[in-house]
């Protein structure tokens, strides 16, 4: 059973079809690419999948389950989490209060609890404070806890952003653009960690990245959408060589060994 199934999935806006028949399947455990220029749909789907957009047509199902319709948040606490092309952390407060956050659905206490600050809420509050400490730890920000979360170096950020998806204990994880804006060293950081999440927590991972650097050294499956349309599907070196993937990064023409460009490259070559 796939953890995450879409079928026909399609998203008008207005006149304009975003996204068309989107069809895929992610196995357990799969570290899975969804590649594409720019503007292909991408997002598209992913806010589709997450409860963002509500899809014109088709259905998404996780472990089995149609949450097609469902909401945002509904779909969060059945288990899957997801990041976003802008880091979205709170800036203002503390890397730790940020991790904390993702807890608190898990928290056990009622509002009751809260209101009067009753010896289970005091307790619960100490447990989820040392459980969010030691997964800071796990991703290296374990001494960073009281730094403020805006005042972190970029590549922190975007840690400190998966670390708080994670928090949320999602069976699949999805990351729009992970590497986006980093240097190299930090580009290859973040390859190790996604690695590491992914057999440390037992996770499944749906990621979109323009850098084939990313895609091509740690995705096992590969998607290619151009124009809300799935032109490829395929492993890294299947994706490489398929021409109508180069034709939609490098303009028509390419494969042929001409220079007529359909449109200007919308991401690294791969």
């Amino acid at each position: 059973m796939a953890v995450l199934e879409t079928i026909g999935l399609t998203k008008f806006f207005g006149g304009l079809c975003a996204v068309s028949d989107f069809d895929v399947e992610v196995p357990e455990g799969a570290l899975y690419g969804l590649i594409g220029p720019n503007g292909a749909g991408k997002t598209t789907v992913f806010n589709m999948v997450t409860g963002l957009y509500p899809a014109t047509e088709g259905d998404v199902h996780f472990l089995g389950q149609s949450i097609t319709g469902l909401e945002a948040h509904q779909i969060t606490q059945l288990g899957i989490a997801r990041t976003f092309q802008n880091i979205r952390i709170f800036p203002n407060l503390s890397v730790l209060d940020n991790v904390r956050i993702a807890y608190h659905p898990h928290a056990g206490y009622s509002m009751f609890d809260a209101i009067l600050r009753t010896d289970h809420f005091e307790r619960r509050e100490r447990e989820l404070t040392d459980e969010a400490l030691d997964f800071l730890s796990v991703f290296g920000l374990d001494d960073l806890h009281d730094e403020i979360a805006s005042s972190l170096p970029y590549g922190q950020q975007r840690r400190l952003e998966i670390a708080r998806a994670l928090a949320a204990e999602p069976q699949l994880l999805l990351l729009d653009e992970p590497a986006a804006g980093m240097n190299p060293q930090e580009t290859v950081d973040l390859m190790d960690l996604i690695r590491f999440i992914r057999d440390r927590f037992k996770l499944t991972i749906l990621l979109i990245e323009h850098q084939m650097r990313v895609v091509m050294g740690i995705c096992e499956h590969i998607t290619v959408m151009d124009f809300g349309q799935v032109i490829a599907r395929g492993n890294p070196r299947e994706i490489q060589t398929n021409p109508q993937v180069i034709e939609a990064y490098l303009g028509k023409g390419t494969v042929a060994g001409t220079r007529a460009a359909r449109r200007p490259p919308a991401a690294s070559p791969l």
